[in-house]
């Protein structure tokens, strides 16, 4: 008998508007009030009981301040009252392997270098989105680490007044040994993308070689001190969902957390829902070899459904995009690498911030591009049939 898997319910979100000080801005910019202590040479030296139904925490019911007492600009604030504190930052469209459900087989067209955010954008940019109360940046590409200058990108990022979480998600590949060094320049947090145990499925995946290179990473990451290591995996029907229980092995004895992602459509994938394993078979599918599974309680914003089993030291969680949206609550905006602010992964619509940006526009010009854009976002994306009709980017070019 198939057990059921309630879905999550509306909250109320609400929040208020702040105003911060911005700091005067031309396109040689880099902050300076950052947290105390920053060493001005190295700041400067830049270029710039099993429970299955979804338990979440109630947000603060203050309307001026987040659950953490935290004060948003109203430029975060969308029409349905979201608050969006979570911005992911594209470094870079490049990226070392080639995964099917990523990129076409034939390649992408890269953005030319010079249509690229620099370093000192991003800076500038991300500063704006951290003074008017982001507190998590998440850095991701194309595959983030092929940037030469990530270790300093890390540094001046986690140096932002305000900013609680810097995390990176990666491919792994080359992890291992840049990880001591990320770490040292504030990279607070770690996702590695695997989906698949098996070194010749993985080849197929990737179409290249570096399985053992990932696993080498995702030992480092535990070694250096990331608690948990989160370990995404996108499962696909006929490919790795014979692998779910062998994942969920990972999480016995080390701290980590496996991530089951929803097979989602985006251009050149070839997505097909034969392909999608829904997020109530993968739970089924877990609980049959795990009894001991119970549900963890989710902050409201959370995209993840996270599990605990009961003797294992990491915990288990699936990302339900397609079957259970988790729209109500994201908190969530993404900076490509070309410039281009999008307020929603599976949403079309873009606006360009690099633009006025290198038209010398000011923090308040920015800031009403941006605020704009978010009072715009739907209450929710379409169903995944309709996404897959959608013209969107391929995943490289939004950034994972």
């Amino acid at each position: 008998m198939r057990r059921t898997v309630s879905k999550i319910t509306d909250w109320h979100l609400g929040f208020r508007n702040s105003n911060f000080f911005l700091v005067d801005s031309q396109l040689g910019w880099l902050p300076s009030v950052l947290t105390s202590g920053t060493d001005d040479h190295l700041l400067h030296k830049s270029v710039a009981n099993m429970n299955y139904a979804t338990s979440s925490a109630n947000l603060s019911e203050d309307p001026l301040k987040d659950k953490d007492n935290h004060r948003v600009s109203d430029m975060l604030i969308d029409s349905f009252g979201r608050m969006h504190t979570y911005l992911r930052i594209s470094l870079t469209e490049r990226c070392n392997l080639r995964c099917h459900y990523c990129m076409p087989p034939e390649g992408v067209d890269l953005t030319p270098k010079p249509q690229l955010l620099s370093l000192n954008e991003i800076l500038r940019l991300a500063y704006l989105f951290v003074t008017s109360g982001v507190d998590k940046i998440r850095l991701t590409g194309g595959e983030p680490t092929v940037r030469k200058d990530i270790e300093e990108a890390c540094f001046h990022l986690s140096k932002l007044k305000g900013l609680k979480t810097l995390a990176m998600t990666t491919n792994g590949l080359t992890l291992a040994r840049k990880l001591p060094k990320l770490k040292e320049s504030g990279l607070t947090s770690v996702n590695i993308s695997l989906d698949t145990l098996v070194p010749a499925k993985f080849e197929f995946l990737t179409r290249r070689k570096g399985h053992e290179k990932v696993m080498e990473s995702i030992n480092a990451a535990i070694e250096v001190g990331y608690n948990p290591v989160k370990v995404n995996c996108v499962v696909m029907r006929g490919f790795n969902d014979d692998e779910i229980c062998d994942f969920v092995e990972l999480t016995r004895d080390r701290p980590i957390n496996i991530r089951f992602i929803e097979f989602m459509p985006f251009d050149g994938n070839v997505w097909n829902v034969k392909k999608l394993v829904p997020y109530a078979e993968m739970l089924d599918t877990v609980v049959k070899k795990f009894p001991g599974l119970r549900r963890m309680q989710d902050h409201p914003t959370e995209t993840a459904k996270n599990f605990k089993i009961d003797g294992h030291h990491g915990n288990v969680s699936f990302i339900t995009s397609m079957t259970e949206h988790f729209c109500a609550g994201c908190n969530r905006l993404r900076l490509l690498a070309d410039g281009n602010f999008k307020v929603c992964l599976f949403g079309p619509s873009e606006v360009s911030l690099r633009d006025p940006l290198r038209q010398n526009a000011s923090d308040d010009e920015l800031r009403e591009i941006i605020g704009a854009a978010v009072k715009r976002k739907k209450a929710a994306h379409a169903g995944m049939f309709d996404i897959a009709k959608t013209a969107n980017r391929p995943m490289i070019h939004i950034g994972g």
